[in-house]
């Protein structure tokens, strides 16, 4: 699938993810402007570097409307939602804190992730697949100065391919 990231003006308080899926179907969504990266391309860090399917994307990949899998993927009460989708979007938004913070602290990076697992009934993923927690923060650090150096107008093209 291929993810279109369109920043929008200077002004503008929302930019936009398209994805196009590899039978050439399409979805978009609005993203807010939060001062970092944006939610949607943390989800694209976190579930790339842990080969998640059954994540966020991995739900858009299969043919789910971005509208719909946001909403999957926030259901805290939702015991039909793949565990992967559960720990992506849990680690993600810890990550978005950490962002948030401009700086990488281990501990408030656990305490996050087990406050976001538990709000939705499931342990916390054990993240030593994809270097630990710190790679995947350096990697959306990476990601993050992409996306800022990108003109307003222009698009960053990412391909997301589930394991």
């Amino acid at each position: 699938m291929q993810l279109i990231a369109s920043k929008q003006g200077k002004y503008d308080k929302y930019d936009q993810l398209r994805c196009v899926r590899s039978d050439g179907s399409t979805t978009s969504t609005m993203m807010p402007r939060q001062g970092v990266l944006p939610h949607d391309l943390i989800h694209y860090v976190v579930e790339t570097a842990l080969a998640y399917r059954h994540g966020f994307l991995g739900m858009v990949a299969a043919g789910a409307d971005i509208s719909f899998a946001m909403e999957q993927s926030h259901a805290y009460d939702n015991p039909a939602l793949a565990q992967q989708a559960t720990h992506a979007e849990a680690i993600v938004e810890s990550l978005q804190a950490q962002l948030w913070s401009g700086a990488f602290d281990q501990a408030m990076f656990d305490a996050g992730l087990e406050s976001a697992c538990a709000m939705r009934g499931c342990a916390a993923p054990v993240l030593g697949n994809a270097g630990g927690a710190q790679a995947l923060y350096d990697a959306a650090l990476v990601m993050a100065q992409r996306w800022q150096q990108l003109a307003y107008f222009s698009t960053l093209e990412l391909a997301f391919l589930p394991a």
